[in-house]
């Protein structure tokens, strides 16, 4: 009875490959050899960095997050990165809760795309590294498309776009073929919003790069510089941003008694 049962599985499991392989997408050879020839290489590229760390242990690499934690506050990316500090809260536990759900999903590939799940990428000349929640690599042109998930909505300020883009510049290191495009998917509306790597974004990644690896590299932490944005920080206890951000005029006050 095991042995028809195993061979009942063994059936179903040749039926639905063959069902995957004859879906759209798939019908023409050059299609499915460009995109195996993609993520071949794209995987490739992420064995060979996980086997290069160890070699790079004295270039400090930035993280892809250290990006977005400077363009929304430089005290709150010193505070991180050069101080170790770190506090959660519930916005960050939804945060750690949505990318734990996407980083769980298996890689697969439907209508033509292929989608793999958790890409560590490295740009050895720019400096930066991290790990991508989604890559998506269409079959037929062997293209890729980063995808960031964020637990949000939309920013006016152009925040996750630097993050996004510099995935897209270590994508383009990594493989040699020019990255145009991703995407952001946002929880709290539900909703991708495409993004293009315009060369005003580019250059703001590049400038924003420059400016992060500067404050590493001092090591110094920024005074705090209180405003709206404080209220959503996780850090906002060990910052303490309306105490330490208020101006001190005590000595203006001394030396106005004294000068008399």
């Amino acid at each position: 009875r095991e042995s028809r049962t195993r061979k009942r599985r063994i059936r179903y499991a040749r039926k639905r490959f063959w069902r995957l392989q004859n879906q759209r997408g798939f019908r023409r050879p050059e299609w499915r050899e460009r995109g195996r020839i993609a993520v071949k290489t794209l995987k490739k590229m992420t064995a060979l960095l996980t086997e290069t760390q160890g070699e790079n242990q004295d270039m400090r690499l930035i993280p892809l997050s250290a990006l977005q934690h400077y363009a929304f506050c430089p005290r709150q990316c010193a505070l991180i990165h050069n101080e170790q500090a770190w506090a959660e809260n519930y916005l960050t536990a939804q945060g750690k809760a949505l990318h734990e759900r996407v980083d769980s999903g298996e890689p697969e590939t439907r209508k033509g795309v292929r989608f793999e799940r958790t890409v560590h990428v490295s740009a050895e000349k720019l400096g930066i590294s991290g790990v991508l929640d989604l890559v998506e690599v269409e079959m037929k042109t062997g293209r890729l498309k980063p995808v960031e998930y964020k637990r949000g909505k939309p920013k006016p300020d152009p925040i996750d776009e630097i993050q996004l883009c510099a995935q897209g510049l270590c994508l383009e290191e990594m493989t040699g073929q020019t990255v145009s495009e991703g995407a952001l998917w946002y929880m709290q509306t539900r909703h991708r919003v495409p993004v293009v790597f315009s060369d005003d974004l580019r250059a703001q990644t590049l400038a924003t790069i420059a400016a992060v690896r500067e404050l590493l590299n001092s090591g110094q932490t920024p005074p705090p510089d209180y405003g709206k944005r404080c209220k959503a920080c996780s850090l906002v206890e060990i910052c303490q941003p309306a105490l330490l951000g208020k101006r001190d005029r005590s000595v203006g006050y001394v030396e106005g008694l004294f000068g008399e």
